[in-house]
């Protein structure tokens, strides 16, 4: 096991949650899930990633397939029910990255005078109560 592979108690969470395959052999799941993290931990291609978790491809086509059918939905569910009984998840967390909420570096640490948040929030309202241009296709 390497440095960001799952531990033996995180893998007791997440096993009973993986489909098992329809035919053909069981590949090494835990592997699997490893390689899946690795990828997006690391975020690099998954050609690049390492040989002990199997061929790229292999994983590449598993977390797809799964992904599809919803089991890392049903993983993220269960991990967060797990913490959440184990008392070491705040609910009350919303997660919100870069691609949501952009803001510019000089709005960091920002205190806004009160009088002028008052101006701002009338000037915004004036704005929106402006009349707008009529749009329709000439």
């Amino acid at each position: 096991m390497t440095r960001g592979d799952l531990t033996n108690d995180e893998w007791a969470v997440f096993e009973p949650l993986l489909p098992l395959g329809e035919r053909g052999p069981i590949p090494d799941l835990r592997r699997l899930v490893n390689g899946v993290m690795w990828r997006f931990r690391t975020g690099g291609p998954w050609r690049d990633m390492p040989e002990r978790y199997g061929p790229w491809s292999t994983v590449y086509g598993r977390f797809h397939l799964w992904a599809r059918s919803g089991v890392f939905q049903r993983l993220m569910e269960a991990v967060i029910a797990e913490a959440a009984v184990r008392g070491q998840a705040d609910l009350g967390l919303v997660c919100v990255d870069s691609t949501v909420a952009w803001a510019h570096h000089h709005a960091a640490g920002m205190t806004v005078d009160a009088e002028l948040l008052e101006a701002l929030e009338k000037a915004v309202a004036e704005k929106k109560g402006l009349p707008q241009r009529d749009r329709t296709p000439r």
